[in-house]
């Protein structure tokens, strides 16, 4: 049985960058997450190209003598340009119709094929072993969601930054569970 931990990146301030960097609370929750995973058996990490996906997974990483392999495809959704002052409705708006693509962006049927062939590819490279992956919100959901139909908008919106999920997958089917315990 393969381990995935999909770690959703930490808090990071909203800019229209996505190179942007995280937060000191991001920072700091990075460390915990390194505190959470670095017990286990990791044998790789891979993560976004998006700076506050790799920077949430590094602490670990560096701990555990890794490196970081950056697979494009597990960058977030692209929501586009939505004909909306409101991004919650956009988001809810794609969750309800996956087929929806605001222009310039992406719906999320497509985004959860690439997620899911990156997923479906890291299980192939490492059958049996633990491995992390550093994404986004809506691209992690998206892949639970692959292996759990019942779980979409309503999961999405309960997420918190930083967020983990352990999906152990054995012959296509997968169980989750939640590891982040967000600290007040």
């Amino acid at each position: 049985m393969s381990a995935l931990y999909l770690v959703r990146h930490a808090h990071a301030g909203w800019t229209p960058d996505e190179g942007r960097p995280l937060s000191a609370r991001g920072s700091a929750d990075a460390q915990r997450v390194a505190d959470l995973l670095q017990p286990l058996p990791i044998s790789a990490v891979y993560s976004s190209p998006f700076r506050r996906a790799r920077d949430t997974v590094a602490p670990l990483a560096a701990r555990l003598g890794l490196p970081i392999d950056e697979i494009d495809d597990l960058r977030e959704r692209e929501l586009g340009t939505a004909p909306t002052d409101s991004f919650m409705a956009a988001v809810k708006a794609t969750w309800e119709d996956p087929t929806l693509a605001f222009p310039g962006g992406e719906s999320n049927a497509a985004a959860q094929r690439r997620g899911v062939a990156v997923i479906r590819d890291l299980l192939d490279r490492h059958p049996g072993g633990q491995i992390v992956v550093g994404t986004h919100g809506n691209l992690l959901v998206l892949i639970i969601q692959h292996f759990d139909p019942s779980v979409g908008f309503a999961l999405w919106q309960s997420l918190t930054m930083p967020d983990m999920y352990r999906l152990q997958v054995r012959d296509g089917q997968a169980t989750r569970r939640r590891l982040w315990q967000p600290s007040e």
